[in-house]
């Protein structure tokens, strides 16, 4: 009646296993280190690059504990602080003495020190939040206004294209701030050219004025549009930070919005917090024009003359000059994808773009009039701007699938792919709140909250005892088993745990025992009735699952409410909330049951169980039985 088959049995020593397994790395604590990642995505982290930096170690006489490649950038642990700093130093020295023209990021982290085997297994710890581990909070302005005067900008080019494919002749167009002013000399074109832009632009809003004896068109962006435009800057800015933050390795950043123009950054284990602010600024912005080719223009790249008025000098990666105009002809918010190949024709390195259908549009209109010039693709990161590649146009690109080829190995290719794939910033953001939460401060976070867990685990296992004898222990057994799972489910994951989540596993040790106090007032019950003991275990977990698995559905549904519609702290509590009612099922039903047929499922001549004082109701008035124990 009360007896496991082994498969059961087996399950629960399979669960044990794998629970203790991935659990175990939360108990090694972690050790500060020093990562090195590429500042540019042409700049490469490999093996060569570890060979330098133990060398630089070597050379500083610092003795790291261990060095790995991971992810695309090296890591190296430390045993203290100190060797830490020191090692940073001498890296930072031989990989980036220039902090402008960095091609390294060195940055102050902290690693797991659990062993190498356990990392073998893909058990690693889970990742603390900013309240026990420490790190950094930033709240950035997003200069809506900016991204506002950037979409005016890009519209004018576009209002300019469509009057010249319509052979509107104007007096010339120009942006007021974000205004866009159109003149004509004839009425008669000016209604064409307003007719034109309400078809073609639905975004602006346009209104005519007399204007010294001409007819100028204002057109500005409608406020529907306006907020459009500011929700995409926005979510483009966030997106953009999230590949950035990469480059500091850091586990579970918080990237979120905070009301209409304000984005939170939270950085846990980030102790650099100078380095964080350098990533965050050093967003780059994508920008194609046209290469000037007068023979002023060739001057100025040789440095023989002054640069022509409407252009700018920039640079190749290998240095030469090329002068640009200032039009701006597409920017990264056209390109969807960028992706490295081959020429079909010549079998060379390429990298094939694709534009959305604007982009495609224009991107049509330019190399049609500009066959056999050259078309420069640059990026701009700090204020600087560099020429990825400036090549020439053999013919008109439609369809929106473009080719960069020429003079590129695969390498490049690749690099210059990844490059325009990287994304740009919408609008330039502020930091206005900046704030700092030190190790020593998450170290104490984390002991009140193991202490809260610990005690209050400690404070039920010691009632339960004391009121249900031996079935007590079972359910505290039962009870350290749902722990343990919880954690393991939690690492295996690789959640994020914060003070609200080790709050919620605190509540979950009481909403775990409330099953098992169920079942064993059950099966007290049924031994008041007259039941044997071993009927008695059985009635009480069968009749006891249908009441824990209601009560445990309605918490959950609870649970997952949080989780859908909480943000922050809130979805930290429901994730290890709902985490834990599900374990609890498992270890509470399940694993406490296999404990109890273990222990009494093959004693066939059972005569008492240990469940504390068991009180029978009266048979009549001043006569009581006596009580089992």
């Amino acid at each position: 009646m009360n007896r496991y088959p082994v498969w059961k049995y087996a399950i629960i020593l399979i669960a044990l296993l794998v629970g203790s397994l991935y659990t175990l790395p939360n108990f090694f604590g972690e050790a500060p280190a020093v990562q090195v990642s590429a500042a540019k995505p042409s700049v490469k982290v490999d093996a060569a690059l570890q060979a330098r930096v133990e060398d630089v170690l070597r050379a500083a006489g610092v003795t790291p504990g261990l060095v790995q490649l991971e992810a695309g950038s090296l890591k190296v642990r430390f045993d203290t602080t100190d060797q830490q700093l020191k090692a940073k130093d001498a890296i930072q020295r031989a990989l980036a003495p220039n902090a402008d023209e960095a091609a390294y990021v060195v940055a102050l982290n902290l690693l797991s020190r659990s062993p190498q085997w356990l990392g073998a297994l893909n058990a690693a710890p889970m990742y603390l939040g900013l309240d026990l581990r420490g790190g950094v909070h930033f709240m950035l302005q997003v200069d809506m206004p900016a991204a506002l005067t950037k979409k005016a900008e890009s519209l004018t080019g576009d209002l300019r294209s469509a009057l010249r494919e319509k052979n509107l002749r104007h007096g010339g167009i120009s942006r007021n701030g974000q205004t866009i002013e159109v003149r004509f000399r004839e009425a008669a074109t000016a209604e064409a050219a307003q007719r034109l832009m309400q078809d073609q632009f639905p975004d602006l809003l346009t209104t005519s004025s007399p204007d010294a004896g001409d007819v100028k068109l204002s057109a500005s962006l409608k406020p529907e549009a306006g907020r459009k435009v500011q929700e995409q800057a926005l979510k483009q800015n966030i997106t953009t930070l999230h590949n950035r933050i990469n480059e500091l390795g850091v586990a579970e950043p918080v990237i979120q919005q905070q009301g209409l123009d304000r984005i939170v950054v939270q950085l846990p284990g980030v102790q650099d917090t100078a380095k964080a602010k350098d990533i965050l600024g050093r967003t780059a912005t994508l920008e194609i024009r046209m290469v000037e080719d007068s023979s002023e223009a060739r001057a100025a790249e040789l440095g023989t003359g002054p640069v022509p008025f409407g252009t700018e000098r920039f640079l190749e990666r290998n240095g030469q000059a090329v002068i640009v105009k200032k039009q701006v002809i597409l920017t990264g918010e056209n390109l969807t994808d960028a992706q490295p190949g081959f020429d079909s024709q010549t079998q060379e390195a390429a990298v094939h773009l694709t534009l959305d259908a604007k982009g495609a549009r224009i991107f049509r209109d330019v190399t049609r009039e500009s066959v056999g010039k050259r078309m420069a693709i640059l990026l701009f990161e700090k204020g600087k701007g560099e020429v990825v590649t400036a090549p020439v146009i053999r013919s008109e690109i439609g369809g929106g699938r473009v080719q960069i080829s020429g003079r590129m190995s695969t390498v490049e290719a690749n690099d210059v792919a990844l490059l325009l794939r990287a994304g740009s910033l919408a609008a330039p953001m502020d930091i206005i709140e900046e704030r700092t939460i030190g190790p020593s401060l998450g170290a104490e976070n984390i002991a009140k909250g193991f202490n809260s867990v610990t005690w209050g685990f400690a404070a039920v296992a010691a009632f339960m005892c004391l009121y249900y004898m031996l079935f007590g222990l079972f359910s505290s057994i039962a009870l350290g088993v749902n722990l343990l799972l919880l954690v393991a489910v939690l690492s295996m994951l690789q959640a994020t745990l914060t003070l609200p989540g080790m709050a919620a596993m605190a509540l979950v040790l009481g909403m775990a025992i409330d099953a098992n106090v169920l079942i064993n007032e059950r099966v007290r019950e049924e031994l008041r009735n007259g039941s044997s003991p071993q009927a008695a275990i059985h009635a009480g977990y069968e009749r006891a699952w249908a009441t824990i698995l209601d009560s445990n559905v309605t918490t959950l549904i609870a649970g997952l409410a949080l989780l859908a519609f909480g943000s922050g702290p809130v979805r930290g509590f429901a994730v290890v909330h709902c985490l834990g009612i599900l374990t609890s099922m498992f270890s509470a039903v399940f694993f406490s049951r296999g404990l109890v047929n273990l222990w009494y499922g093959r004693q066939k001549r059972l005569h008492a169980v240990s469940i504390g004082t068991v009180w029978r109701a009266e048979k009549s008035a001043g006569a009581s039985d006596s009580p089992k124990a």
